[in-house]
């Protein structure tokens, strides 16, 4: 068997799913709040709330599945386990070795005016 965890084990599908079904829970909730759905309106004003939250909701679940899909595409297996030793930022070599030395003007720079 091997040690490297899959990309199903970083984030098993029904995850992936959960993770966008509460978003889109979230936002249609949020639009018919916004849009007055729980208050007393007339039935066309609240069945107009109602397809807007479904279509919001219908959005943001699109938008999350396939942005974290994405996003887990991007991720190294190996990489998840390996140990991190050094800060991310900065780069493989010893910043010190590799840092260019201070820009002095030359003789030819001193005489012509910067526009």
């Amino acid at each position: 068997m091997t040690d490297k965890p899959t990309r199903r084990d970083l984030m098993k599908p029904i995850q992936l799913i959960g993770l966008a079904v509460g978003a889109a829970l979230f936002a249609g909730v949020v639009t018919l709040i916004s849009m007055g759905f729980f208050q007393a309106r007339p039935a066309d004003q609240v069945q107009h709330a109602l397809i807007v939250g479904l279509i919001v909701a219908g959005i943001t679940f699109i938008v999350v599945l396939v942005s974290v899909a994405l996003l887990l595409l991007a991720v190294d297996p190996a990489q998840v386990t390996k140990q991190v030793e050094r800060p991310l930022l900065l780069p493989p070599e010893d910043p010190d070795a590799t840092a260019p030395a201070p820009r002095t003007p030359s003789d030819d720079d001193k005489g012509t005016p910067r526009s």
